[in-house]
Formats: C-alpha cells, structure tokens, sequence
C-alpha cells in the first residue's frame, strides 16, 4: 500500500482516515502535450520529499489521514472513462469522507462532478485554468478534455477564474459575470471578492493547473502565458476554503518533464495547501 507524504503507515488507513486520494491518470484527448498518465506518480514522488508541516497554517494536516485508493484504470474511450469515474465517485460519496482526485486530464474531471452535483443541490463548480473548457463536444466527444466543464455549466454555477484562452462558440456558454478572465485580474484583487460573492455556500472546487503562469508551472500540456501566480492563488484558495465550504476538489494536466521537476513539486504543495486549508483551526 503507498503512503501519502511518505510518513508512517498507520495515517493511511482507511478505516481511520478523513479524506481519500482517487487518481484517475488518464490521458486519452489531450490534444498537444501528452504524459498527464505520468502525472500522479510524479505528484507522488515529490510528496515523498515534502516537509509536511505547513507553516501558514502551524498545522500537519497529513494527521487527519489521507488514504490513497487504487487507481481508476479506465482508458478504453472518453465515453467509457467518464462511466467509471461517475460510477466511483457517486460509490465514494456514500463514505462520508472528504474526497480528492488527481489526474489525469481534465476530462476526467466531467464525471466527478457530475455525481458531486447530484449529492449537493444548488453547488457552484469553481474551475482555476488557463481555457474556458466549454466546448459541448470536441473530436466527436463531449467527454474530451476541451469539454471538461460544459456540463458543469449546464446544471451548475459555474464560476470560472484565470481564463486567457477560449474558442469563439463558447463564449454562448459563459455564464454572465461569472468569468474572471487574467488580463482583468493581473493588477487587482478584486476579482477575488467579485469570485466569491458569486459562489454558493457549497463549492466543488477544480483546478487545471495551466492556471498558473508557465514560468512556474511549464510541465503541462496546453501551457498559457500570463498565468496565476503562486501566492495569488494561495491567498484566493484560503479565502475560499474559509469562506465556503468546499466538498471536495481536484487538481489536473500535470505532464511530467525531467527537466521541470519544479512542477511537479508545486502540484504537491498546493495539494497539501488544499487541505490545510480544509481542515485548518478544526474544521
């Protein structure tokens, strides 16, 4: 059995463990850089190696006990992967545990909250990426990757942060003043309490992680310029996190590159951040 954060066994228990890590490493419609597949092990092997108190927060939220599940194998179609991934997640719910989901591409993200939205009436999907992601279907899909959220916009309140790339057709499917687009947010926080005044009280929070900028997060396979940095980002999440409560999340499009081990680490980090933030003065 592999141990998140590499610390003693017995956090990884199931049975005692407050939240479950569900990798889906699918990588079958990315359209220009590929490895997402690689991308889980490599967030692995940098949390390994990462201090595990959490500074901002005098807390080592590893102690609520994060237990790794088997990966969804999947990789037949978009269509069938988007089967198993609701099936599992909608199984996962009825835990009671705080669910985690590391890709994997974004399209693995559809059948998530599909079943999270369907548990929790009226949720907003919070999205952070560099691409609106609002394509109906996509290379004879609707469960590509460039797909990944129009379902969430169909039956949810989409609020969408840090968008500098989009196709003209889905600018239909924006949902009004619900877009925080990056060049209206790059010398401002505003954007942040604009964001979250338009969230309800329960949030399904996704985070592609183009949304960073490429100078601190190249290992990815669709990489933006003019992206999120990372304090930014850090200082909105919390916000987020104390202000609403977030019922679970996931964090996708890490492509692995030797040279750029940076990024991998980063995915790890803001993974724990995610939780501290979660679980931060006892929550």
């Amino acid at each position: 059995m592999r141990i998140y954060a590499g610390v003693e066994e017995h956090w990884g228990d199931y049975e005692k463990a407050k939240v479950l890590l569900q990798s889906i490493p699918y990588d079958g419609t990315s359209t220009w850089g590929k490895g997402a597949d690689k991308g889980f092990e490599a967030f692995l092997d940098a949390t390994d190696n990462m201090e595990v108190y959490d500074i901002e927060t005098d807390s080592e939220v590893y102690q609520q006990g994060v237990h790794i599940l088997e990966p969804i194998k999947e990789d037949s179609s978009p269509e069938a992967v988007f089967e198993s991934v609701y099936a599992k997640t909608t199984e996962l719910l009825k835990t009671g545990k705080y669910l985690t989901f590391f890709g994997g591409e974004h399209s693995i993200s559809i059948g998530v909250i599909k079943a999270f939205y369907e548990k929790y009436d009226k949720l907003s999907v919070l999205q952070l990426d560099a691409h609106a992601d609002l394509r109906p279907e996509y290379h004879g899909s609707p469960y590509n990757h460039a797909c990944a959220v129009y379902d969430a916009s169909q039956n949810c309140n989409l609020v969408q942060v840090g968008i500098r790339s989009m196709d003209g057709e889905e600018k239909q499917f924006v949902q009004e003043g619900n877009c925080f687009y990056a060049h209206q947010m790059w010398d401002n926080d505003k954007w942040m309490d604009d964001s979250i005044a338009r969230l309800g009280d329960q949030v399904y929070l996704t985070i592609d992680l183009d949304a960073f900028d490429p100078s601190i997060m190249p290992a990815t396979g669709t990489p933006e310029p003019g992206g999120m940095g990372w304090y930014e980002t850090l200082k909105y999440l919390r916000r987020v996190f104390k202000e609403r409560e977030v019922v679970g999340f996931d964090i996708v499009e890490l492509a692995p590159e030797p040279a750029h081990k940076g990024s991998n680490f980063l995915a790890a980090k803001l993974y724990y951040k995610l939780l501290s933030y979660k679980f931060e003065n006892g929550k």
